[in-house]
């Protein structure tokens, strides 16, 4: 694989539960995380008492947060809806050349700043709520 601008890794969400999905509002940074929790099997038998770990047993989550501007009011409430409410949608993450990443997450952050002199800025964090598919670039 080689080198990918970062503006090409997609973060979108499906705000009306219908299978349609919409680029979030002018993220200018992303990042995504896989993570695997490991169950630990290891006892008095354990050749050299070496760490056993049981093979597909751990909880597994995926963690995706970015940073940008919202384009429009528009998207701002959508967004901002999807936090109050707690409401878990789901989203796609489309990484070029790579895959794409679909399920359930919760909002988990939702932070504004800005700048006196620039736009209103905004950070959040997900949090996968369910299954996530991954389906390879073809």
């Amino acid at each position: 694989m080689t080198a990918q601008k970062g503006k090409d890794l997609l973060l979108k969400i499906d705000t009306t539960g219908s299978g349609d999905f919409s680029t979030v509002a002018g993220m200018r940074t992303r990042r995504f995380a896989l993570n695997a929790e490991t169950v630990d099997i290891t006892d008095t038998d354990s050749a050299g008492r070496w760490r056993e770990l049981l093979a597909g047993a751990g909880v597994r989550r995926a963690s995706v947060s970015g940073s940008g501007i919202f384009r429009d009011a528009a998207t701002d409430a959508a967004i901002r809806t999807l936090f109050f409410d707690g409401a878990i949608r789901d989203f796609q993450l489309i990484v070029p050349d790579f895959g794409t990443l679909e399920g359930p997450f919760q909002l988990t952050a939702l932070d504004y700043g800005g700048e006196h002199d620039g736009a209103v800025t905004y950070e959040i964090a997900l949090e996968s709520a369910g299954p996530v598919t991954f389906a390879a670039a073809s």
